[in-house]
C-alpha cells in the first residue's frame, strides 16, 4: 500500500511537473526513478510469486535439523558399538578362562583314575574304570577305551555303567555304543540285541534312526534278507533326510545288486 500511495504521489508529481515544462521523457528525472522503482517492484513480485525464496529457506532449515539429529544419533551409535565391544572383549576373555580352567580340572580327574585301564590294565567283570567316579566319568572313560580300538574292555565298561547307573541322561548313549563294540569285532547277534534294546528302551532317543540302520547291518550279515530290508525301509520311510536314511538306501541298493 506505501509503494502505490508512493508511485500515485509521484505521477501527479509528474503530471504537473509536464504541464509546467517541456522536458524530454528520457531526460525527466522523475520518470528515470519511477522506471527504477518500476524494475524493482517487478522482480520481487516474480520473486514472491514462484516462492523459490521462501521455499529454499525452508529446505535448507530442514537439512540443517536433519544433520544434526543424524550426527546425534551416530555419536550415540559409535558409543554403543565401542561400549558393547568391549564387554564383548571381557566376557571372551573370562568364557576362555573358565573353559581353560574346567580342562584342566577333567584332565587331572581322568589322569588320576582312569590311566591304569587305559594304559593297558583290564577291566574284571563288574568293575567300572573310574570306581567311585560320576557317571560321567565313567562313560568317558570307556568311550576312551572305545575310541582305543579295545572293544573288550569297552563293552565291559559299558555293560558295568548301564548297571552302575541305570538312569543316567548318558544310558542310551552307553547302551548304544555297547553294541557297537559287538558290531565293529563281527558278533553280529550279540550286536543286533543290544541295537534293539535301543530301540525299544530308548525309543526318544537320537541314537534310535542309527540304531535301527545297525539292526539292517546286522541281519544283512547274517544273512536274513526280509529283516534287513525291513529295518533299512523303516529307517528310510520314519527319518528321511538324514544320515542313515541315505546310508540304508545304498545298503538296499546293495541288496538288489545282488540279488537280495
Amino acid at each position: 500500500m506505501k509503494i502505490a500511495k508512493r508511485i500515485c504521489g509521484l505521477l501527479i508529481l509528474a503530471s504537473a511537473t509536464t504541464a509546467c515544462t517541456l522536458t524530454p521523457p528520457s531526460e525527466d528525472p522523475v520518470l528515470i526513478q519511477l522506471n527504477d522503482i518500476d524494475r524493482r517492484l517487478a522482480a520481487v513480485e516474480r520473486v514472491l510469486a514462484n516462492g523459490s525464496l521462501v521455499d529454499l529457506t525452508v529446505q535448507v532449515d530442514s537439512l540443517q535439523r536433519e544433520a544434526a539429529q543424524i550426527r546425534g544419533r551416530t555419536d550415540t551409535l559409535e558409543h554403543d558399538a565401542a561400549t558393547t565391544a568391549s564387554r564383548q572383549r571381557d566376557l571372551y576373555v573370562d568364557l576362555d578362562e573358565r573353559i581353560r580352567l574346567l580342562e584342566e580340572r577333567m584332565q587331572g580327574a581322568d589322569s588320576g583314575s582312569v590311566t591304569n585301564v587305559l594304559d593297558g590294565g583290564s577291566l574284571a567283570p563288574g568293575q567300572l574304570p573310574v570306581p567311585g567316579g560320576s557317571d560321567q566319568d565313567n562313560y568317558r572313560a570307556a568311550f576312551e577305551l572305545l575310541k582305543e580300538q579295545r572293544y573288550e574292555p569297552a563293552a565291559l565298561a559299558f555293560q558295568q555303567f548301564l548297571i552302575s547307573f541305570p538312569d543316567s541322561q548318558l544310558a542310551d548313549n552307553a547302551q548304544y555304543w555297547l553294541a557297537e563294540s559287538y558290531y565293529v569285532t563281527d558278533r553280529f547277534k550279540e550286536a543286533l540285541q543290544e541295537f534293539e534294546v535301543v530301540i525299544t528302551q530308548y525309543p526318544e532317543s537320537r541314537k534310535v534312526p542309527d540304531a535301527l540302520l545297525k539292526t539292517g547291518y546286522c541281519n544283512y550279515e547274517l544273512q536274513q534278507w526280509n529283516d534287513a530290508r525291513a529295518a533299512l525301509l523303516r529307517v528310510q520311510a520314519e527319518y528321511a533326510d538324514t544320515t542313515a536314511a541315505r546310508l540304508a538306501d545304498q545298503r538296499l541298493n546293495r541288496m538288489r545288486e545282488e540279488g537280495n
